[in-house]
Parts: structure tokens; C-alpha cells; sequence
């Protein structure tokens, strides 16, 4: 029988990175995402259902269920992210608000939502995304490490409550290049000071960071649960200079 998958933020690097994966794989996929026009010319190269909508929006998810009917999801990838890097006295209510509304809460929203069709599954994958910045700490990025540490202790937390039937586990790249990172990708002397602090000096590529995203979405890793892996090049852990 054809698994599915269903990928939120698919129209990002990451996401649809890792649709491609899952789709090469053999999964059915059912894709979400805000960009209408993309998401459509994606689900048309991967014969994938589609469902445009704003992962800040409760509606979005409900919408997701809704397609999916009483399909069973083998696996739900939220690929949904934020930079969003300013010095802490330059956040406000909002900022801190949009980033964790967009980061853990709607992973939250979106596990709600599809815990039903998971459930269904015999053995089903959560895959989640963080930041290094959670476990390295960078300066002007409080809104968003906040709100990642919550996606990571949220890991911990459904791979406990929802085992053993629903694995769940969380990613946590480096500086990716994908367009939501293009202000700090787009400059390539920026890119190439920062590269430089990596113990593998180069930037992420998207098929990078999916390649794990894959191999954690599917029974390959079926004794891997409640865990944060890093794809960072060795920044969180490794200093090859000083």
C-alpha cells in the first residue's frame, strides 16, 4: 500500500527538497503551503495534492484535514520557518508573537490536526525543524531560538506522549541557502564570513538538511524517536581555529 506524507512549508527550500525526497521514495504526497503559484507547479512536477493557506492561521490546518479525508498520513514534515534577527531591545510583542505562532505553534496545530489520520498509520513519522542557534546561542537571534527551543522541547514531549506508533523527531540546520535566507545568503562576502565558521566551511544546501528530513519521515529510522539532530556543517559542536 502507498504511504503518504504530508509537508507543510513545502514550497520552501527545505520543503521541497524533501518532497522530492518522499516522493522518489514512493509516498503520495499531500503539500501545504502560502505561495498558491509555486504550491501549484509543485504538486503538478510530483503528482501531489495540494492545499494553499497561512500556517499562522488555525483554518490552514483544519483545511489540510479536511483533503485528507480518512486517509492515513505515514508521515508529516513541518518544514515551516522564520529569520527574523534583530537585538533584543529592538523586539517587540509582535515579533516575539509572529515567530512563536509561526514556529511552534503551528507545529503544534499541525500535529493536532492530523493526529487522527497518524493514528491510522501503523507507523508513522513526525518530523520537525529547528535552528543551531538553539544549542549554540547567537547574538539577535532571541525571537527565533525562542520559539525553536519550543519546537524542540514540543519533540520531546509528543515523542514520549505518542510512542510507540508515532516517532517524532526535530531538525536543527545551519544557514541554509534557500530563499528565505537570501538577506543573509545573497551577499557573498557575508556568506563566505560565514561559512568560514563552519568545521565544514561551506553554507547548507537544501538537499542537505532533506536528505535527513527523508531518512527521519521514513521506516528507515524506525528506532530513532525524541531526538534533535543538527545538520550544521559542525557548528554546534565542532572549533577547528582559537
Amino acid at each position: 500500500m502507498t504511504k503518504t506524507a504530508v509537508i507543510f512549508g513545502s514550497t520552501g527550500g527545505i520543503g521541497a527538497a524533501t518532497a522530492r525526497g518522499l516522493k522518489a521514495k514512493g509516498y503520495a504526497l499531500h503539500l501545504a503551503g502560502r505561495d498558491a503559484g509555486r504550491l501549484e507547479a509543485l504538486a503538478g512536477e510530483l503528482g501531489a495534492g495540494f492545499t494553499a493557506g497561512d500556517a499562522r492561521e488555525p483554518a490552514h490546518f483544519a483545511d489540510v484535514a479536511v483533503a485528507l479525508g480518512e486517509r492515513s498520513v505515514d508521515a508529516l514534515v513541518y518544514a515551516v520557518g522564520s529569520i527574523n534577527l534583530k537585538p533584543v531591545n529592538r523586539l517587540n510583542d509582535a515579533d516575539f508573537l509572529g515567530d512563536f505562532t509561526l514556529n511552534a505553534l503551528g507545529a503544534a496545530r499541525a500535529v493536532q490536526a492530523l493526529l487522527p489520520a497518524l493514528k491510522r498509520s501503523e507507523a508513522a513519522s513526525i518530523v520537525l525543524f529547528s535552528t543551531v542557534a538553539v544549542a549554540q546561542g547567537f547574538s539577535a537571534h532571541a525571537s527565533v531560538s525562542m520559539a525553536k527551543g519550543a519546537v524542540e522541547g514540543l519533540t520531546r514531549a509528543l515523542g514520549a506522549e505518542l510512542a510507540p506508533r508515532i516517532r517524532v523527531n526535530c531538525i536543527a540546520p545551519s544557514l541554509t541557502r534557500t530563499k528565505m535566507a537570501a538577506a543573509l545568503t545573497g551577499n557573498e562576502a557575508m556568506a563566505k564570513a560565514i561559512a568560514e565558521l563552519h568545521a565544514i566551511p561551506r553554507l547548507g544546501q537544501a538537499e542537505d538538511v532533506a536528505g535527513l528530513a527523508t531518512f527521519l519521515a521514513s521506516a528507515e529510522s524506525g528506532w530513532i524517536s525524541g531526538q534533535v539532530m543538527a545538520v550544521d556543517g559542525g557548528r554546534s559542536r565542532l572549533r577547528t581555529k582559537g
